[in-house]
């Protein structure tokens, strides 16, 4: 029986996928397939995965060139896990890392060095998120992230703070100060973004969405 048939996408619609270096036998990353990522995996022979942050499926190295060639797709005892071996070109990790799996908590270090510069590949806003998730689990008291995202309520003062900021910058100020104050607004809002584990994306998708719509029709449309 081909794996293919044993696969019960009704039973479990997302399938947690192992990606290991099919030379090095290094594991790399963990993601995640439902069926139509899956099966376009398959078809083009590069790795395509289920992003529960963007809501959407993604290619591998869609935005970095960083793809993953298939080499073998291997089905786990139970059927509700894969195992793939891949041809990593580039590197894995968002982090601009070969693997994903870079601190070690026993010795309590970074264990892999950055090998690009994912701001030039991502973009600030992209880099930035990240950035912020990454304070998730830090201990640093002395971070305003990890302080923001610790204490909601502070966090939704800073964005009506500095959403008013913003609106009287470009009532009274000058253009460096309007684009000073924007900045903040969009640092305290990729925050909240963040608490919430909604990647920017799924806004530049929405964003999209909306063109070719008025501005008034999509609002009435919201009423309804």
């Amino acid at each position: 029986m081909s794996e293919i048939l044993k696969l019960d996408w009704q039973k479990i619609p997302l399938l947690p996928v192992v990606v290991q270096d099919s030379n090095t036998n290094e594991v790399l990353m963990l993601a995640y397939m439902d069926e139509e990522a899956y099966n376009l995996t398959k078809n083009s022979g590069y790795a395509h995965y289920f992003s529960r942050s963007r809501q959407r499926i993604w290619k591998k190295g869609e935005s970095s060139n960083h793809t993953q060639e298939i080499v073998d797709i291997l089905l786990d005892c139970d059927s509700d896990t894969l195992l793939l071996k891949v041809k990593q070109n580039g590197v894995a990790c968002h982090t601009g890392r070969k693997s994903c799996f870079f601190t070690s908590l026993k010795d309590e270090k970074i264990v892999l060095e950055q090998e690009v510069n994912i701001e030039a590949i991502y973009g600030v806003v992209d880099t930035l998120y990240h950035t912020i998730l990454e304070r998730k689990s830090s201990n640093d008291k002395n971070s305003w992230t990890k302080k923001l995202l610790d204490n909601k309520e502070l966090l939704k003062s800073k964005i009506n703070e500095e959403a008013n900021e913003l609106a009287k910058a470009i009532e009274d100020e000058g253009d460096e100060q309007v684009i000073y104050e924007a900045a903040d607004l969009l640092y305290h809002s990729l925050v909240g973004l963040a608490s919430r584990d909604i990647s920017p994306d799924r806004v530049k998708q929405e964003l999209s969405r909306r063109f070719g719509t008025s501005g008034i029709e999509e609002k009435n449309s919201r009423k309804k």
